[in-house]
């Protein structure tokens, strides 16, 4: 494949993945609303409003034209993902199939980005990137694995290799559901680890959660039907390993930011990007609760979310009944 990708969304992930594309060899056309934006990338082949200091490749054009970005071979769609719905909708519809980049739950929906996506763009093949990313590496080349799945096994194993490249490598699946799940809970799980650094409870402290994490995005995707490989894997385990230990995760400084005594509307309010998480985590419990799983700890940050004291509601988490692992 060597025909144009678009790529819906000039954040820093949607620039990485632009960077990746132009990378094999592919005309990019990056787009995004802000036309300062736009004008600034194609002057300056920098992204300076999110991914600072990194040359972009000359064959990534930023464009504010939707029609024009979507007249390609495959489209990346890397919006915030409660206003993927509203990009979709006005995105030209061309049969060509789109690569949802984006992890989250449609509030009030309550589907998944694929599901939104298929909705949109009945006639369009969907497929899911995920897996453990941090967009300024991808963009400076360091070494990244990530799931790229889709239904359809031509598809998926076409695009993975129209994307690969020495530092950049996917791993073609058929569990589109569950690639999404893994996506979605971790982002919320790593707004519960970043309290537990904020609040000074310990390595030890922090690994439990990790575990605990894993077992509620494990019994959530499992009644979800995802496949239990797939959350062992890159774009469910690997993904949450990344961003339940850093800072350099959105949701993980959130949560850092609450453990610390911070308000949480306060924290939400003065980001310039979207900790996906804090709108993923009362949707992802609303669905748990619907479906019968039990996820205590989505629960937590939910409630931290809210306002409630750092300190009573992890008391409260720790005093829940013992019960064999």
């Amino acid at each position: 494949m060597s025909a144009a990708i678009g790529v819906i969304g000039a954040g820093a992930w949607g620039t990485a993945l632009a960077q990746v594309a132009a990378g094999n060899g592919h005309a990019v056309r990056l787009w995004a609303r802000d036309p300062a934006l736009v004008e600034a990338i194609n002057a300056t082949h920098e992204n300076a409003a999110y991914l600072p200091g990194i040359p972009l490749s000359a064959g990534i054009r930023a464009t504010t034209d939707l029609a024009e970005a979507a007249d390609a071979a495959a489209n990346l769609i890397v919006t915030p993902a409660q206003a993927m719905r509203g990009v979709l909708a006005r995105l030209p519809a061309n049969a060509q199939p789109l690569i949802v980049c984006c992890k989250g739950i449609e509030a009030h929906t309550h589907r998944l980005m694929s599901e939104v996506a298929q909705e949109q763009h009945p006639a369009s093949p969907v497929l899911v990137l995920s897996g453990p990313t941090f967009a300024h590496e991808v963009a400076r080349g360091l070494p990244t694995a990530v799931t790229l799945a889709g239904e359809d096994e031509a598809t998926r194993t076409l695009l993975a290799a129209a994307l690969a490249l020495p530092h950049f490598r996917p791993y073609a699946s058929g569990d589109v559901i569950g690639a999404e799940i893994g996506g979605a809970v971790k982002n919320v799980l790593a707004i519960a680890c970043g309290v537990v650094d904020g609040a000074g409870l310990g390595q030890n402290a922090r690994a439990a959660l990790i575990a605990r994490g894993f077992a509620e995005m494990t019994r959530f995707g499992l009644a979800r039907g995802a496949r239990a490989e797939t959350l062992a894997g890159l774009s469910g385990l690997g993904d949450l390993v990344l961003t339940c230990s850093s800072t350099a995760s959105r949701n993980f400084a959130l949560g850092l930011g609450i453990g610390r005594g911070e308000a949480a509307a306060d924290l939400l309010a003065n980001r310039r990007t979207v900790a996906e998480g804090a709108f993923t985590a009362p949707v992802l419990r609303e669905v748990a609760l619907a479906a019968g799983v039990e996820m205590p700890i989505t629960d937590a940050v939910c409630r931290l979310l809210d306002g409630e004291d750092v300190r009573g509601v992890i008391d409260a988490l720790l005093a829940r009944p013992l019960r064999e692992e």
